[in-house]
């Protein structure tokens, strides 16, 4: 009798996981990108302009590392500015659902307070993620994309394939069942009919509900852009961003002095709001910048949405 591998189940749920990364979220992410011009970046991307993991700083220069980022201007030599965050997984049971729900928005909530461009936060999740769970993803203003686990159990089914097993099932089992998907998923073939079988179950018309929903999450116009003297009370309000660029370009002398810090709000037509801040001219230019990039990029020309697997 072959050897039994007793972490079977764990590399089962692995090699699912890769494939609803790389098979499902990549292909969707980057058609969103195409739809918005963005640059769709992944861990199956290669670029000159990171290792081999997507890290990102957030506040107090502390760095995280993300499954997705969709950039502005971005290209295999260069970061872009970053628009949206995106974390994904599979799940093949419940047990701490909650858990994984805080950690994953916990772990994007932060891009939301470092750059005003990052409209989009959002997490792919497949598999067994309790009602709670998603109720506190959404709670924090986080978008989910959720695809049961029957529908994946389904896909995998439809080709051929088992994922599944019974809790109660022994090592030797799950070892068993593990073995038999290696030898039936090794091929690339393989992987891609799964996915297609998952998109006809989960329906186009939602995949492009997903890239309608970052659209226009991207799109959402500032309304009232605050920039506040940490020593006074009283902001100085802009209606517009080509208004605080003027102002920018040429501030009130009382703006220059280096020991000032400034507070820059902005209030979106969706209701959302972002504050941060800063202790110079430049920051206050490049937090601005961003903005204004986004505003301008999501006004320009871009495709209506679509889907087709690739």
């Amino acid at each position: 009798m072959a050897e039994v591998n007793s972490s079977s189940g764990h590399k089962l749920g692995q090699l699912v996981g890769d494939w609803f990364e790389e098979y499902f979220v990549c292909p969707l992410l980057k058609e969103v990108a195409e739809s918005l011009n963005l640059y769709a970046d992944s861990r199956f991307n290669s670029r000159a302009c990171r290792g081999h993991k997507i890290i990102w700083e957030y506040l107090d220069s502390n760095e995280v590392d993300y499954d997705a980022v969709l950039e502005i201007n971005g290209t295999n030599a260069q970061k872009g500015i970053p628009v949206a965050f995106i974390e994904c997984f599979w799940r093949r049971g419940s047990r701490h659902s909650k858990d994984k729900a805080r950690d994953d928005s916990g772990k994007l909530m932060p891009m939301r307070d470092t750059y005003p461009s990052a409209r989009f936060l959002g997490i792919i999740a497949a598999g067994d993620f309790t009602a709670p769970a998603r109720e506190l993803v959404m709670s924090r203003g986080i978008d989910l994309f959720y695809i049961p686990k029957a529908k994946i159990v389904e896909s995998f089914n439809y080709c051929g394939l088992t994922i599944d097993y019974d809790d109660k099932s022994t090592e030797y089992e799950k070892d068993k069942i593990a073995r038999s998907f290696i030898e039936g998923f090794s091929a690339k073939e393989k992987r891609s009919e799964v996915a297609t079988t998952l998109i006809n179950l989960v329906g186009k018309n939602e995949i492009e509900n997903y890239i309608t929903r970052v659209r226009a999450r991207l799109s959402s116009s500032p309304q009232e852009i605050r920039i506040i003297l940490r020593q006074q009370s009283i902001p100085i309000r802009f209606e517009s961003t080509q208004k605080v660029a003027l102002f920018l370009n040429d501030p009130d002398l009382s703006m220059r002095n280096p020991a000032e810090s400034f507070v820059y709000e902005i209030s979106y037509s969706d209701g959302s709001e972002f504050s941060k801040e800063v202790t110079s001219m430049s920051e206050l230019k490049e937090l601005h910048k961003q903005i204004s990039t986004l505003e301008k990029h999501m006004i320009g020309d871009n495709k209506p949405p679509t889907w087709s697997y690739r």
